[in-house]
């Protein structure tokens, strides 16, 4: 027997098998963490079928009543009064949101660039927890800022023929600062994890910064953009309070396509039955009217996860 064979039968074997105290811990931990996957699970099924049984029962009811399902489409959301025209609060809705994204798109979309491409990194340590503090302001105070600030002093001023108090304008532009810093942070972290070998390769061809940015850069990074916008119009469809405060139509609004009165949004009509002043002063069914506008809310997010999955997918480079 040679001394390398020796050597070998003299080492001692080594176990590889996890003491039991080990295994206990693992799977207490594992148990835990399905505990609580299965209790999310649990709570969205029972969320979701609260709304579908309280909306259905809602709109059961609202059939029997003398006007019936036209209800839900009358001249205006004034619950009070036994009018639920739904189109009212999705036109309120749509036009917040649109108006909230072409604020906070450009400045977003700006704000990413500016910190991926082009800020020293001494200023992108200083400008970017800035810009993530916007997401920190209380809605509340942002509200307030629309009608002592944003209204008066920016929509009036633009538009002549614009209600001084309360518009809908005002209302769009404070949701789209509030949506400013969740574009701008998912989209910089997409920008920043695009390879630094396609600037490289850029540059080494002659294309200036501006040209790489645009021309490379930002069609790499093109599906954690697409899905930073997304998150963007969910964030300004499911703000409440600065629309509650600023568009003004708390009890109730007419149905109106101009951003320059005050009117009424999904979040805020369900901000303002949630009080609990319909269900106990008002048309019986006001209270119950919540939970089928929740529902509506529910398929608008649901459908927009899906087109945001859909688009990332779709435009996915792999690198």
């Amino acid at each position: 027997m040679t001394a390398t064979s020796l050597q070998r039968d003299a080492q001692p074997s080594i176990d590889f098998t996890t003491s039991p105290g080990r295994r206990r811990r693992d799977q207490s931990a594992r148990w835990v963490f399905r505990s609580g996957a299965v209790a999310t699970l649990l709570v969205t099924i029972l969320i979701i079928f609260t709304l579908v049984f309280d909306a259905w029962e809602y709109l059961s009811k609202l059939a029997d009543t003398e006007d019936g399902l036209g209800a839900l489409t009358e001249i205006g959301w004034f619950p009070r009064r036994g009018l639920y025209d739904i189109g009212t609060l999705v036109v309120g809705t749509f036009i917040v949101t649109g108006i909230a994204m072409l604020v906070a798109v450009p400045l977003g979309l700006g704000a990413a660039i500016y910190l991926a491409e082009y800020a020293r990194p001494g200023v992108r340590r200083v400008v970017k927890p800035v810009i993530e503090v916007l997401a920190g302001i209380p809605s509340v105070v942002l509200g307030y800022f629309a009608i002592s600030f944003i209204n008066p002093e920016l929509v009036v001023r633009i538009f002549s023929g614009a209600n001084k108090a309360f518009t809908l304008a005002a209302a769009g532009v404070g949701v789209g600062i509030l949506t400013i810093p969740i574009i701008a942070s998912v989209a910089e972290d997409a920008l920043r994890a695009v390879p630094l070998s396609l600037r490289e390769a850029s540059y080494g061809l002659g294309a200036e910064r501006m040209q790489t940015t645009f021309r490379v850069v930002f069609p790499a990074a093109i599906s954690g953009i697409v899905a930073s916008l997304i998150l963007g119009i969910s964030r300004a469809i499911g703000e409440t309070m600065v629309v509650a405060i600023a568009a003004g139509a708390v009890g109730g609004g007419l149905f109106r396509l101009t951003p320059l009165e005050p009117g009424q949004t999904m979040t805020a009509a369900m901000a303002a039955l949630g009080f609990g002043s319909d269900q106990v002063a008002g048309d019986n069914l006001a209270f119950q009217s919540l939970y089928f506008i929740g529902l509506l809310l529910f398929i608008m997010t649901l459908l927009l996860n899906v087109l945001s999955d859909w688009l990332v997918n779709r435009v996915r480079e792999v690198y």
